[in-house]
């Protein structure tokens, strides 16, 4: 196959794409209903009628777990194909890299744990 036959599938593709995004965005627009009544006006959510109002303080805590988890999970991420192709990678410096990591990741771990973000109030 020449590059130029290769670059017709990803013109393919990406044309494919465009349409995607076009005909989902614009078939909503043809469809949906018009009505712009009092009731349009108000928060919905799964069908219960709000008590309250919308701003509500959550405690910093959660968002810190969250960005803790979403760290290690990346990390788990990276670490599986590292470990995948370990016996590849010659000498020592494989076990050296993969410690380094990993101590870096406790030393986190660690240093959440003494400020006590992984103490539920």
């Amino acid at each position: 196959m020449s590059l130029l036959h290769d670059y017709a599938y990803v013109l393919g593709f990406f044309i494919i794409g465009i349409g995607f995004v076009v005909i989902n965005s614009v078939l909503p627009l043809l469809v949906s209903p018009k009505s712009r009544g009092a009731m349009r006006a108000k928060p919905y959510e799964s069908g219960e009628v709000p008590l309250g109002g919308a701003w509500v303080q959550f405690d910093i805590n959660y968002y810190l777990f969250a960005l803790i988890f979403i760290a290690f999970d990346v990390e788990a991420a990276f670490l599986f194909p590292v470990l995948v192709v370990y016996k590849d990678i010659p000498g020592i410096a494989a076990l050296v890299e993969v410690t380094l990591f990993l101590a870096i990741l406790s030393f986190a771990i660690l240093y959440a744990w003494k400020k006590g973000l992984f103490a539920w109030k």
